[in-house]
């Protein structure tokens, strides 16, 4: 059998925001998606600045650090977009659960498919939502919510426990009408365990410069953090 390998832009052994616990986080390279406030361009391209890596010796820095992550902590697989390499996820996945490893997938839901094969082995998702109708989310993203919905469903079917996320960005979605809808959209969604709003941040804004891509939202402020609170508040 062909080797499988997978590229990964780089690991965190101590992630705190990834999942319950202590997580290792596996960011994957590689993303469909040009969210305008992406503030990781560096892993859009699946082959830059990519560490190439097997299953077998993924798992085996993993479990260096099964110690420290423990029973409440776990493996995060983050990105890039994870589903974007399913033969190298699903490998890792199921090398985590015969080790008895929590396992998170950290993701925008726009990959290349085999969803319930990569769900068989996943403990919770952590899914972004960027937008709620197709008009806005092509406004952020750049393409169609068709992909996302073909893996929300998925998470459906198979019973997986869910994060939810929202970036909000000032003059874009942080209104009330906003989470008006995203409180509708979410109304349907089953195992949901927790929901969060993040404060758009410009942390990676000189990386646009660096790599000479222009970036969409020049000039905007970063999201006071007071008002998502409030936001947060009509969400719940």
């Amino acid at each position: 059998m062909e080797k499988i390998y997978g590229n990964i832009n780089s690991i965190e052994t101590m992630g705190l925001v990834d999942g319950p616990g202590i997580r290792f986080v596996v960011f994957m390279q590689g993303c469909e998606l040009r969210c305008i406030y992406c503030h990781n361009p560096e892993t859009w391209n699946k082959n830059l600045k990519a560490i190439k890596i097997t299953p077998n010796s993924l798992i085996k820095k993993i479990l260096r650090y099964k110690n420290y992550f423990g029973d409440d902590g776990g493996v995060t697989f983050s990105g890039g977009e994870p589903l974007l390499q399913p033969q190298f996820l699903v490998e890792c996945l199921k090398l985590c659960k015969q080790n008895n490893i929590h396992t998170a997938i950290d993701t925008a839901g726009v990959g290349l498919g085999d969803y319930d094969e990569i769900l068989k082995y996943t403990d919770l998702v952590i899914l972004d939502i960027k937008a709620t109708n197709p008009k806005d989310y092509k406004k952020i993203t750049g393409r169609g919510m068709e992909e996302f919905n073909k893996f929300l469903n998925a998470t459906q079917k198979n019973n997986n426990k869910l994060w939810l996320r929202q970036v909000i960005v000032p003059n874009l979605n942080d209104t009330e009408e906003n989470i008006k809808n995203l409180k509708d959209f979410i109304k349907n969604i089953k195992n949901v365990e927790n929901i969060e709003l993040l404060p758009y941040k410009t942390l990676g804004v000189h990386k646009y410069k660096e790599l000479k891509i222009p970036y969409k939202l020049k000039g905007i402020e970063e999201m006071d953090e007071k008002r998502v609170e409030q936001l947060y508040k009509l969400l719940k």
